[in-house]
């Protein structure tokens, strides 16, 4: 495949302590019980709103769950890249698959602007196009982004391959019809993975071997 469209945290980027103490960081603001990295990892992958409704106590009014949302952009805005860091790899993968000629995307249901920055520090001129939630478009797994993501690239469904950690993403690929690889080191164990039947590679080297 030519065209090559990434998840972002939890495939390329281990953004997880800094998405956990955000949100620890609004609880505690708002006289709520912290939560434990465990439970962060089992509830990122819709996006930060979903993040924080999952996040905050049982039986919390809509207008407060909507206020420590408001409060997580505003902080996790400024606390992105604090212990986050690229995978053991990717850097070096994401080069060789560049140098090949392959052309990359992002797809993610990150903050845009977080999303953007983020690819900037850590992946400079190695991601053509990065695609995150602008508020207006629906997030994954819904396919919009991803056609958005094609669209921009010029590539076809038959070009394009997804790559991803999650439940999420396996549902994104298949509604975009897309093929799909899943990589074992991000935010769901491996068992959960293997239960959709989908390929799963377990070091950036693989994956790197796969995509080329």
């Amino acid at each position: 495949m030519k065209y090559l469209i990434f998840d972002l945290d939890g495939t390329l980027l281990n953004t997880l302590e800094d998405l956990c103490d955000s949100v620890n960081v609004v609880l505690r603001a708002n006289s709520m019980k912290e939560r434990n990295l465990d439970e962060i990892r089992s509830f990122v992958g819709n996006g930060i709103k979903r993040l924080i409704e999952l996040s905050v106590e049982d039986g919390t009014s809509t207008e407060l769950t909507n206020k420590c949302y408001e409060e997580m952009l505003a902080y996790y805005k400024e606390h992105s890249q604090i212990k986050t860091g690229p995978y053991e790899g990717v850097v070096d993968m994401l080069k060789n698959l560049k140098a090949k000629g392959k052309k990359i995307a992002v797809v993610t249901n990150k903050v845009q602007e977080a999303a953007q920055a983020v690819c900037d520090k850590y992946f400079t001129e190695l991601i053509d196009v990065v695609i995150g939630d602008d508020k207006k478009h629906p997030l994954k797994p819904q396919p919009d982004n991803v056609y958005k993501a094609l669209d921009i690239l010029g590539a076809s469904k038959e070009e394009a391959v997804y790559i991803g950690d999650s439940e999420v993403d396996v549902m994104t690929a298949k509604n975009s019809g897309l093929d799909f690889v899943a990589v074992s080191w991000g935010f769901r164990e491996r068992k959960l993975l293997e239960e959709f039947g989908v390929k799963i590679v377990d070091k950036t080297e693989e994956l790197e071997e796969e995509l080329s």
